[in-house]
């Protein structure tokens, strides 16, 4: 339930080549390295909705932990997959549509800030967000 609440983007690492590795053209790379991202979480048990509110769109998503479902990045990149909890951090894998290539993702509270890490063809990036 550490979660819980509203996220604001403070700060991104490396999130540009990141994105760079994603396919994502430069334009919407230079975009989205200032998408002003907000994110709400809210978990109840195993069901988490999280609603992701940048300057380019709002969307609402539902998952319950460990059960497949299909996102859409802003970029348009289709995923399959999951989240799971592993200790007390949140781990996604995803796979494109387009390539099959494997994308994953970890959401963990550290301090006061809440830490997203992305992987993707061996590049890492993070996004730290405060309350």
């Amino acid at each position: 339930m550490a979660f819980n609440g509203t996220w604001k983007i403070d700060r991104n690492e490396n999130y540009e080549k990141f994105m760079e590795a994603m396919g994502v053209n430069v334009m919407k790379r230079k975009l989205g390295a200032h998408d002003n991202l907000k994110i709400t979480v809210q978990q109840d048990g195993n069901k988490f909705t999280v609603k992701e509110s940048s300057t380019f769109r709002t969307i609402e998503i539902e998952f319950t932990l460990g059960v497949n479902f299909e996102y859409s990045l802003a970029d348009g990149t289709e995923l399959t997959g999951s989240w799971n909890m592993e200790g007390d951090k949140l781990v996604g894998t995803f796979t494109r549509k387009d390539n099959g290539k494997v994308l994953t993702a970890r959401r963990e509270i550290v301090g006061d800030e809440l830490v997203q890490t992305y992987v993707y063809e061996g590049v890492e990036a993070k996004r730290i967000f405060k309350r």
